[in-house]
């Protein structure tokens, strides 16, 4: 390398240092920084996160909190703050901040598996994957996720004031999960694979008997079974759609096919 580039070259990594160096000098004396004599600095970063993070202004936020966490590991603010960090992440709502955000709620679980609000964090845990929920017909990893997570707070923390919340969402999820059986059975039902159609929806109502949409299973169930035949077995069904549900759009049919199947004479299945 002759001398003339050497130079060029040097010049080029001293700049690059310096770019650096001013970047650093600016996180370090801009956003985050503590100023000179306070007395709480712990506090004052806790505090300017906090102002960061109502505004939404996740990178800024996460800034504040990260530094609270790093450089006052003794501070009575520390799990708030690694909450809040875990929180910027889930506000950011990007596939790969989703993971950090799990991250995040996990070691705290590990670090502070007995504070006051490690309810919180189990449910913040929860909602990272929630938020990853796919639609019923795709694939349903994360919604498995969110599944156990809740059911994990549900047998953690009974008397917590999130739990209202907490059945709600994972009411949805169970929702989305069963949704996708429910199509199934009634694809076999519409292919007339009557067997399949039969097993699919009764597993569902086993596994997930506060099913949203029972009605429809309720329904189609019963039409499953008195195709095959069975009308004595999809009485029952028909009559549970009557009595769980004051609003279905299969309230008309049903009670029309409860009447039919009455007056068929008993132990004679219509053709």
């Amino acid at each position: 390398m002759n001398l003339a580039r050497l130079l060029r070259r040097s010049g080029d990594l001293l700049a690059a240092a310096l770019v650096l160096t001013l970047a650093s000098a600016c996180a370090s004396g801009g956003r985050g920084a503590v100023p000179p004599g306070t007395l709480r600095p712990d506090q004052f970063l806790f505090d300017r996160g906090t102002e960061e993070l109502d505004k939404k202004n996740w990178l800024t936020s996460r800034e504040y909190f990260r530094q609270l966490t790093e450089a006052y590991t003794q501070s009575p603010l520390r799990p708030d703050a690694k909450l809040a960090v875990g929180d910027t992440y889930l506000g950011e709502g990007s596939a790969e901040s989703f993971v950090l955000a799990i991250n995040e709620f996990q070691e705290f679980l590990s670090f502070y598996p007995t504070h006051a609000r490690s309810d919180y964090a189990q449910y913040k845990l929860g909602m990272a994957h929630f938020r990853q929920m796919r639609a019923p017909q795709r694939d349903q990893t994360e919604t498995r996720n969110t599944i156990t997570e809740f059911d994990t707070f549900i047998e953690r923390y009974p008397d917590s004031a999130l739990m209202p919340e907490v059945k709600t969402k994972l009411r949805e999820a169970r929702d989305n999960l069963s949704t996708w059986e429910f199509e199934v059975g009634r694809h076999y039902l519409r292919i007339n694979w009557y067997p399949g159609a039969i097993d699919r929806l009764t597993t569902l109502l086993k596994q997930d008997p506060g099913f949203s949409r029972r009605d429809a299973v309720y329904f189609y169930l019963s039409e499953s079974l008195i195709k095959a035949k069975r009308q004595a077995e999809a009485l029952p069904y028909l009559e549970r759609l009557v009595a769980e549900f004051e609003k279905s759009e299969y309230l008309e049919e049903t009670r029309k096919r409860i009447a039919a199947l009455k007056l068929q004479p008993q132990g004679r299945p219509s053709s």
